[in-house]
């Protein structure tokens, strides 16, 4: 089976309409052409899919992999913060200026 790609590239190439030649070549824009390439065969190893896969439209940008990425993100952000901690012996409350006490000095 043949594996197909489409690639986009710019031509320098003029265009046969007289008012684009009569413009310097610094005024030109560069036009790109579309070139579809075709490969003979796939390369050793490489499968083509059985079935496309049937993806749900994301909520607000809420997607799988985004959620993975943000709640690596926060391991590592909340590992630095323990760490952070541990080193200045102090609590991030404390580091900001926040005044740390009794909390609600609630009698029982």
């Amino acid at each position: 089976m043949a594996a197909t790609a489409t690639l986009a590239a710019p031509s320098f190439l003029l265009s046969s309409s007289s008012h684009l030649k009569k413009l310097s070549p610094s005024l030109q824009l560069p036009r790109t052409r579309s070139v579809r390439v075709r490969a003979a065969k796939l390369p050793a190893g490489v499968e083509v899919p059985r079935e496309q896969p049937k993806l749900s439209e994301p909520f607000l940008g809420f997607t799988k992999t985004a959620e993975v990425w943000n709640s690596r993100a926060c391991m590592i952000g909340l590992i630095g913060t323990f760490i952070v901690e541990l080193a200045l012996n102090k609590g991030i409350l404390q580091m900001i200026g926040v005044e740390v006490g009794k909390g609600l000095d609630i009698p029982l």
